[in-house]
C-alpha cells in the first residue's frame, strides 16, 4: 500500500474530528480556546490517533466509531508538547514550524492549554454509550489504557526520568527505561485502545500489544537520530537539541548507523509479530516502515 496516501487520508479525517472538537466554548475564557487550537490543529503526523484506528481496522472494526477515542490521543500528545515545550521544561522557541504556544499566548495560557486539552481527551472517552455506541465496560477499559499510558506509570512518569537524566552518566538500560515510558507507553495505549474497541481476542492483544512496544522503540530511536541529522526546516523545530542539554541517545551508545541498524531490528520484530494477521493489518505494516523512515 502507498503509506503517503494512507497518511494523508487518515489525517485529513483526524483533522476533520479535531476542528469539530475544540468549540468556541466560554466567551470570557476565549483565549483559551484560542491557544487550545493553536497547537492541536497547528500540523502534525498524527501518528497516535491513526495507529489506533489502523489496530481497530486490523481485528476487523472500522468507522467513525472509533474516531472519538483516536482524537483523545491526539488531544493527550499536543499537551504534552504544549508543556514540554514551556521554559521550566525544554524550553524551545519553534514547534511544527511556528513558535511554540507559550511563545504566542503565555506561560500560563499554555499551561492551562494543555491542562484543557489533558481533560477533554477524558471527555471524548467518557461519552454515554448510547450516545458513543461503544459498550460501557469497554469505555472504562479504554480510559485506564489512557491513564496508564499518559500519567505517572507512562509519559509523565518518563518525562521526569528524563529531566532527572540530563548531563548525567546514565547507562542504556536507563536510556531504554526512560524512552519505554516517555515515548513508548502512549504509542502503546494508542495501539491497545484501537485493538479493545475493536474486539482483539486475547491473543490477538498480545501480539498488537508486542507490535507497539517495538514501533514505540523505533519511533524514539528514529526520532533521536532525526535531532543530530535533520535541519530545523525538516523537523519543524531546532535540531540538536538533545546534544545542547546534555542528553545521552540512542547515537551516543550505538553512532548514528548503528542506532538506525538497531530501529530496523526492531521493526522487524513488530513485523513479526502481525504474521498471523490478514491484509487488514497492511497500515500497521506500511507504518511500521514508516516510523523509521520518516524525516520529521
Amino acid at each position: 500500500m502507498d503509506i503517503q496516501d494512507y497518511l494523508k487520508q487518515q489525517q485529513e479525517k483526524i483533522d476533520t474530528f479535531l476542528t469539530q472538537v475544540v468549540p468556541p466554548g466560554n466567551p470570557l475564557a476565549k483565549t483559551l480556546y484560542e491557544s487550545m487550537q493553536y497547537s492541536l490543529l497547528g500540523g502534525g503526523k498524527r501518528i497516535r490517533p491513526i495507529l489506533t484506528l489502523a489496530a481497530a481496522e486490523a481485528v476487523g472494526c472500522q468507522g467513525q466509531l472509533i474516531m472519538p477515542y483516536a482524537a483523545a490521543l491526539e488531544l493527550i500528545h499536543t499537551y504534552s508538547l504544549v508543556h514540554d515545550d514551556l521554559p521550566a521544561m525544554d524550553n524551545d522557541d519553534y514547534r511544527r514550524g511556528r513558535p511554540t504556544n507559550h511563545k504566542v499566548y503565555g506561560d500560563g495560557l499554555a499551561i492551562l492549554a494543555g491542562d484543557a486539552l489533558l481533560t477533554m481527551a477524558f471527555e471524548l472517552c467518557s461519552q454515554p454509550a448510547t450516545e458513543s455506541g461503544i459498550p460501557a465496560d469497554r469505555q472504562v477499559n479504554v480510559m485506564y489504557e489512557l491513564a496508564v499510558g499518559a500519567g505517572h506509570d507512562g509519559m509523565v512518569g518518563g518525562q521526569v526520568m528524563d529531566i532527572q537524566a540530563e548531563n548525567q552518566d546514565i547507562d542504556l538500560i536507563t536510556l531504554q527505561t526512560i524512552h519505554n515510558y516517555k515515548t513508548g507507553k502512549l504509542i502503546r495505549a494508542a495501539v491497545r485502545i484501537g485493538s479493545l474497541l475493536g474486539g482483539a481476542t486475547q491473543v490477538q492483544l498480545e501480539n498488537l500489544t508486542g507490535y507497539a512496544e517495538d514501533i514505540g522503540l523505533a519511533f524514539q530511536i528514529a526520532d533521536d537520530v532525526l535531532n543530530m541529522t535533520g535541519t530545523r526546516e525538516e523537523l519543524g523545530k531546532d535540531a540538536g537539541t538533545d546534544a545542547k542539554r546534555g542528553k545521552k541517545t540512542y547515537p551516543s551508545f550505538y553512532g548514528i548507523d548503528g542506532a538506525r541498524d538497531l530501529a530496523e531490528d526492531c521493526i522487524s520484530r513488530a513485523l513479526r509479530r502481525l504474521d498471523d494477521f490478514d491484509d487488514r493489518a497492511d497500515p500497521l505494516r506500511s507504518l511500521a516502515n514508516y516510523v523509521v523512515h520518516r524525516r520529521n
